[in-house]
């Protein structure tokens, strides 16, 4: 099995109630940005596995209570803001890639999540289904069904 040197971040999508939300928030946004797009996340603290994130980790989405996507994590940018605060910009893909659905609990800020622990891609031929309400796909996670 070969070695796995990366690691993850896992992150609760705020303000989006499914997969499509988050995917139509980033068209939106690159519509507007045109040529100068590009798909940031702003965060207050800096990963301290800088070397580890950067050598192929993604961001893990939790969308109501279950991580159900991911995108892939390109850059760590820093940026100030206007209180003059340094904070971190995660660059990433705007492919938003489908995962198992995994129950999460709520939390603060980021999580690393390590390779492991991580939910498998959806395989292809599943990608393109309609996600299934929030509640039901954490009851069948729970129970191994998905």
């Amino acid at each position: 099995m070969p070695k796995i040197d990366h690691i993850n971040l896992a992150k609760l999508c705020v303000g989006a109630e499914t997969i499509a939300d988050l995917e139509a928030w980033i068209k939106r946004r690159a519509m507007e940005q045109g040529d100068a797009f590009r798909h940031v996340h702003v965060t207050r603290m800096w990963p301290k596995q800088e070397a580890k994130v950067l050598a192929g980790g993604s961001l893990y989405w939790v969308i109501k209570g279950v991580m159900q996507c991911r995108q892939k994590i390109i850059g760590l940018d820093e940026v100030t803001g206007a209180d003059g605060i340094r904070r971190c910009a995660i660059v990433m893909d705007p492919q938003v890639v489908r995962t198992a659905a995994a129950p999460r609990r709520p939390f603060q800020g980021w999580r690393y999540l390590k390779p492991e622990d991580a939910p498998p891609d959806l395989p292809s031929h599943r990608r393109a289904e309609t996600a299934l309400p929030a509640k039901m796909e954490q009851a069948l996670s729970e129970i191994g069904l998905r």
